[in-house]
C-alpha cells in the first residue's frame, strides 16, 4: 500500500507577500472563527487500491498569542472494511490548523504518528492550505474570477525519515471561485495543482529527469525497503473543489482528484543507480470530506 501526501503549501509570510497581488474588499472565503465552536469532518479516501474511511473531531482554541486555531483528534478508521487499531499516540496527537492569513500552514511532527495516518492527515491539510491561500492572496471575490499563483517556495515534503526518506511535489496552483450563491449561502473554490515550469524536486539520479508526462517531473517519493528502496518518479496534478460557509467561511464539503503518473524501480543503492527496470504506475487517490450537521 503506498501512501501518498499531497498539496502541503508552505509558505513563509514574506514569501507571500512579496507575491501578492493588491488585496480586494468584501472576501467571500473570510473565516470568522468562534472560540468552542466544535466541527466534525468525515473523510472518505480512495488511494490506488486501500478504501478508508476515518473521523476528525475539532474545536475552535485561541492560543498563547491570541491566534484562532481548530485543533483536530483523529479516530474511528475503518481500513478496506475492518476497523483499524490505531497506534497509541494517535490517542494524545493533535493537527493544528488555522485559516488566519497571518498564519502561514506548518506541517506536523508526522514522525510520531501512525503511519495510516500520514495520508489523512496531509490530505486534510491540503484542503486547508487551498482555502488559506486563497485567503492570504484576497483576489478572487466574484464568481468566475480566476488567478494563478506561481508557488515562491520549494517541494512540499511529506517525508517522516523513517520509512519515507524522501517525498516531494512542487506545484503551482491554478485558483477560480467557481460560484458565490447568497441564496444558499455558499461559495465554491476550485484549485488545480499544476507542475511549475521548473520543478525544484530533488531527483538525484540521472534517470530520473527523464519527463513521465508531458511535463517536467515534479514528484518523487523513495521508501526504504529491507532490501533497498523502492523509487516513484513523475508527474503529479490534482483538482480540489472546496463549498464553504458565506456565514463564517468554514469547510463544508470538498473533494480532491489525484493523479501521479509515475515509473517505479527498486534500487539496492543509497544514490539509487543500481535499479530494475523501470515499470510504469499511476497512482489515482480521490479523497472527500463533509462537514457532519
Amino acid at each position: 500500500m503506498k501512501i501518498t501526501a499531497i498539496g502541503l503549501i508552505l509558505l513563509s509570510g514574506p514569501a507571500i507577500l512579496a507575491a501578492q497581488p493588491p488585496s480586494q474588499p468584501q472576501n467571500p472565503l473570510h473565516r470568522q472563527y468562534r472560540e468552542g465552536e466544535t466541527l466534525v469532518y468525515n473523510m472518505t479516501g480512495l488511494n490506488e487500491s486501500w478504501h478508508y474511511t476515518i473521523r476528525a473531531d475539532g474545536v475552535v482554541k485561541k492560543d498563547a498569542g491570541g491566534v484562532y486555531v481548530e485543533e483536530y483528534r483523529w479516530s474511528h478508521m475503518i481500513s478496506d472494511g475492518q476497523p483499524a487499531q490505531l497506534s497509541p499516540a494517535t490517542d494524545t496527537f493533535r493537527q493544528r490548523l488555522t485559516l488566519d492569513p497571518d498564519q502561514p500552514p506548518a506541517i506536523p511532527d508526522l514522525g510520531k504518528v501512525d503511519p495510516r495516518l500520514i495520508g489523512p492527515i496531509t490530505d486534510f491539510m491540503a484542503f486547508y492550505s487551498d482555502l488559506w491561500l486563497a485567503n492570504k492572496l484576497n483576489v478572487l471575490t466574484h464568481a468566475g474570477d480566476h488567478f494563478y499563483f506561481k508557488n515562491p517556495m520549494g517541494p512540499a515534503s511529506w517525508a517522516d525519515g523513517a520509512r519515507v526518506l524522501v517525498g516531494e511535489s512542487a506545484i503551482d496552483f491554478d485558483m477560480t471561485l467557481k460560484s458565490v450563491d447568497a441564496a444558499a449561502g455558499t461559495a465554491v473554490l476550485i484549485v488545480r495543482h499544476v507542475p511549475p515550469e521548473k520543478p525544484a524536486t530533488h531527483l538525484t539520479a540521472p534517470w530520473m529527469q527523464t519527463p513521465v508526462g508531458d511535463t517536467q517531473n515534479n514528484w518523487v517519493q523513495v521508501t526504504k525497503t529491507r532490501d533497498g528502496y523502492d523509487v516513484g518518479v513523475g508527474q503529479e496534478t490534482f483538482t480540489v473543489e472546496i463549498t464553504l460557509s458565506l456565514a463564517d467561511g468554514k469547510i463544508l464539503h470538498a473533494t480532491m482528484d489525484n493523479l501521479v503518473k509515475t515509473i517505479q524501480r527498486s534500487c539496492t543503492d543509497a544514490a539509487l543507480t543500481q535499479c530494475d527496470a523501470a515499470k510504469p504506475h499511476d497512482i489515482t487517490r480521490e479523497i472527500e470530506i463533509s462537514l457532519v450537521p
